[in-house]
């Protein structure tokens, strides 16, 4: 018996002469946090939209938990958790209030709203009203709505954006003590690398509709691997410094004025020397140097060629 929480199966989504998701097939097992990841255009929001039962795919078909969502709409929703990038509140009910509203909807009772409180680390903001809360308050409320019938599926669309580095982490933190259960499975879309990287399992790159790869962030920096990068910047120029194919050196990138380079090498410790001497010897002077392994950001940019924020 299979464990796929989620399955989508060749599934199209037109709108009028824009293919948003083209024939595209995914498969989610049981306790999995993965990320979509994407540049604006790529079909992430509609193939989620699909997913959460907003959208319906022109063709194919999405399953979760092994049903459709025809004929299953309530079962399905009870199984769900959902937290959107914005959550507008009741700004004259506190914390506990709003917990308690939501739990009614659920038919929870409210002993898990303690739970959940405590969860989201709002235990001194039980009786605050939700307008007097802060940025990242807001947003661990929103979440701890999402999770108050405990869902075997969570659907989070960039929780996180806004926030600051402090209050993200804390996001982070709870999500993660969510993740040592096992008993969720997670969808997670973000612009922030970071994020998906530190939370994530399973990473789907999207664009233009299809998934241009996907696996562990392991996975896929050894299978599209670009090798190690260094990055160099001078106060003059440099022209006609390196070449590609030499010491190592698979791929050289200029910006505008050739002043920085960007050299994607084998390995860091066979090309820097030669490049040191090469510097050197035709009295170029390196203001900064940076070595590094290459990121899921690296990744993205080389298989889309833009930033995910572009």
């Amino acid at each position: 018996m299979s464990d796929a929480v989620i399955k989508v199966n060749k599934a199209v989504k037109r709108f009028k002469e824009v293919v948003a998701v083209d024939g595209l097939d995914l498969t989610i097992e049981k306790g999995t946090f993965a990320a979509i990841l994407g540049p604006n255009g790529a079909g992430k929001t509609t193939l989620v939209e699909m997913i959460e039962g907003l959208q319906h795919p022109d063709h194919g078909e999405i399953k979760l938990f092994g049903e459709k969502w025809d004929g299953n709409r309530d079962s399905l929703h009870k199984r769900m958790g959902i937290s959107l990038q914005e959550t507008r509140f009741i700004d004259r009910l506190t914390v506990a209030e709003t917990l308690r509203l939501f739990a009614s909807f659920y038919e929870v009772s409210f002993s898990r709203v303690d739970e959940i409180i405590g969860l989201i680390r709002l235990t001194e903001k039980r009786k605050t009203w939700v307008v007097n809360l802060s940025g990242g308050q807001r947003q661990r409320l929103a979440l701890g709505i999402a999770l108050l019938n405990d869902p075997e599926l969570l659907m989070l669309d960039e929780p996180t954006t806004g926030l600051d580095p402090n209050s993200r982490r804390e996001i982070w933190e709870i999500l993660l003590r969510l993740k040592e259960t096992g008993r969720t499975t997670m969808i997670l879309t973000t612009h922030y690398m970071e994020e998906a990287a530190v939370l994530c399992d399973q990473i789907i790159i999207m664009d233009k509709g299809k998934i241009l790869t996907e696996g562990s962030l392991d996975y896929l920096l050894k299978k599209h691997s670009i090798g190690e990068i260094i990055e160099l910047a001078t106060d003059s120029s440099f022209n006609h410094f390196v070449e590609k194919d030499k010491w190592g050196i698979r791929k050289i990138k200029s910006n505008k004025d050739g002043n920085r380079l960007t050299l994607n090498v084998d390995e860091i410790t066979e090309t820097l020397p030669h490049v040191l001497a090469e510097a050197k010897e035709k009295e170029i002077n390196l203001t900064s140097i940076e070595c590094r392994k290459m990121t899921l950001d690296d990744l993205f940019v080389s298989m889309t060629g833009r930033k995910l924020t572009d």
